[in-house]
């Protein structure tokens, strides 16, 4: 596994903690479709949450929310559907993003719909 890898994974870790400590149940990590990948797949009640993970040491090109562009939100969705398909069944969703830039961890809730995809 490479540094940055490494980072990426602590990243992941440190965003299902800080989801659970929010209230959330974290239910899925690093779901993987052919199309797509959801870091963390959490509850918020009733409401399915995919989450995205963002990690930035520096900010030269944009900060960490800056950085998920239209084709990564497009790649989200399609694994969010192949998540959902799994299920057979669609409960309310939201798409949310978790930056953590300096050891700190930000939540954005509803961070972008399937139409921005």
């Amino acid at each position: 596994m490479t540094a940055a890898q490494e980072a990426g994974a602590r990243a992941e870790e440190i965003a299902a903690r800080f989801l659970a400590d929010q209230g959330l149940q974290v239910v899925a990590r690093n779901f993987r479709t052919r199309l797509g990948e959801i870091d963390v797949v959490a509850r918020d009640g009733a409401t399915l949450v995919f989450v995205e993970v963002r990690l930035r040491t520096r900010d030269d090109y944009g900060g960490a929310l800056e950085s998920i562009d239209g084709n990564k939100r497009r790649r989200i969705v399609a694994a969010a559907n192949g998540y959902l398909a799994l299920l057979g069944r669609e409960p309310p969703c939201r798409f949310d993003v978790v930056t953590i830039e300096e050891r700190s961890a930000h939540w954005i809730r509803a961070a972008f719909d399937v139409a921005a995809g």
